[in-house]
Formats: structure tokens, sequence, C-alpha cells
């Protein structure tokens, strides 16, 4: 095959790939459009009024009406204190999870003890059931131990988080060689000092990702907050934000605008850790190549 046949097939096989990748490219900005739109019609309907919004058809651009709408929260509720609530909770949770979780998935994924198949089958049944299931249970434990009315009661039910100990028991007996760990025994190190200085700088990707997950349920939850939260003072941010809705008069684009405000958090959140999950698959992807 001379050289101008060769080019010709490498240009015809070029040419038949970029149909491929085209509608791929369509896809996936169909995807991302689709996905990002509930974040521009929140931002819309917060920078408009309830008026604009029932209009029909809808208002659909940006309004003038945000600082006003924001104004309209601070007065109707506690926004900064139940946000301050929030945060306190959220971030001890998101802590005290990344450690518990990864502790007991290192220990369920690289050492061997009785009854250890027995308790991660029980872990996988736990993961499978309705968290509703155990707010009832929650709420007796709770009482019994004086914690009703705190903010401490929401952060114990989500210590050992079924998922998270799944999650990175997956990843670590993937991703933490065995050899590693028989070495750091060799030279006398123990079961925490195998977990802190070996396991724990391998797995930062799952570690990151685990966070924004716990992050984000200790920061969106509403039943658990509502039901055991019986001071006031103590409410966190989406139960205080409940209270915008008044029947058949509410006010939808405080609503918004509280909404709006609630999620900012979580985008610097997400933009954080998101980061160092990133960096860390990017980086194991360039080692495995």
């Amino acid at each position: 095959m001379t050289t101008a046949d060769t080019t010709r097939s490498a240009t015809g096989t070029r040419r038949l790939r970029r149909p491929k990748g085209m509608t791929a490219h369509i896809f996936l900005v169909l995807a991302v459009l689709i996905s990002v739109f509930p974040f521009v019609w929140t931002i819309v309907m917060a920078t408009n009024t309830t008026e604009d919004i029932y209009k029909s058809p809808p208002k659909l651009t940006f309004g003038s009406h945000l600082l006003e709408n924001i104004r309209h929260v601070l007065n109707t509720i506690d926004f900064f204190g139940s946000m301050l609530n929030t945060i306190i909770v959220a971030c001890v949770t998101t802590v005290l999870v990344l450690f518990i979780d990864s502790l007991a998935a290192f220990a369920f994924a690289k050492f061997d003890f009785p009854g250890r198949k027995v308790l991660f089958g029980t872990l996988l049944v736990f993961m499978m059931l309705p968290l509703q299931l155990a707010v009832l249970p929650q709420f007796i434990l709770m009482s019994e131990i004086g914690w009703v009315g705190m903010l401490k009661a929401l952060a114990l039910p989500a210590l050992a988080n079924a998922f998270g100990i799944f999650w990175l028991h997956q990843y670590i007996q993937n991703g933490v060689p065995d050899e590693l760990l028989d070495a750091a025994r060799i030279d006398g190190a123990g079961f925490f000092r195998q977990y802190w200085n070996i396991a724990l700088p391998m797995i930062k990707p799952a570690l990151s990702f685990l966070a924004i997950y716990a992050f984000v349920n200790a920061w969106n939850d509403y039943v658990w907050p509502l039901i055991v939260l019986t001071d006031p003072s103590h409410v966190t941010l989406q139960v205080e934000l409940a209270q915008l809705h008044v029947g058949h008069t509410t006010d939808y684009s405080m609503v918004m605008a509280g909404v709006l405000m609630a999620a900012l958090p979580l985008v610097v959140v997400f933009a954080v850790f998101a980061r160092g999950f990133i960096a860390g698959a990017t980086e194991g992807a360039v080692q495995g190549s």
C-alpha cells in the first residue's frame, strides 16, 4: 500500500468517526442543559416576583427583585442562626463519617477476623433498608440518653454510614496493595499506623467523594431534624426554610431566594472536595498508563 493510499484510508476513518463524535457531543450538551435548567430556573424565580412566576407563559429572564426577596427571607426567618446550626452539624458529621467509615472499611477490606463476612453481609442488608424505618428507634434512643432537642442528636445516627463503609471497602480492597501493608507489618507498624500512614493517603479521592456525599446529606436532611429538634433556637436550615410556606399565600419568589441562599455553601463544598477527587482520579490514571 502506498503512502497516498494510507493517507486516504486514515482520512476516511476520521470521517467515519466524526459523526459518532458529533452525536456524543450533542448528547452531552443536551444532558448538561437538562441538568442545569432547574438551577437556572431557581435563580430566575428568585430574581422575579411571584406574579411573574404565575404569568402564562412564565417569565424566563432574570429580574431585579433578588435583593428584595432576600430581605423578605431575612425578615421572616432566622436564616443565619439556622445556617450556623446546619454548618456545625454538617461539618461535625462529615468529619466523623470520614474517620469511622474509613476505619471500619479498612478493617473489613484488609484484615481477617471472626465473623467478618457475616458482619459485612449484615451491613449490606442495612444499606438496602429505608432510612424511615430507623426514625422511631433513633428517637427512643435519643430520648433515653436525653439528647432530644440538641444538635448532637443529628450527628450520632449518621456516623456509621453503611454506604460509606461499603464504598470505601471497595476502594481500599483494590487501591491499597497488600504488599505495602505486609512491609509495614514487618517494620513493626500496628493496625492504626497502617491505616493512618498507608491507607488514608492512598484513598483521598474516595474520601473526597464521601465527604461531599456526607455533607450534602447532613445539609439537606429535613425529616430527622424536624422530629428530634424541639428547641426553636436549634433548628436547622431546611426546617427553617419550610416556615416560608404559608398555606395558599406562599411567596414563591421569596422561597426560591431562600433556597438559592441555602444552596451556595453546597457549591463551595463541592468545589473544594471535587478538586481532590478529580486530582486523585487523574493521578491514578496517569500512573496506570
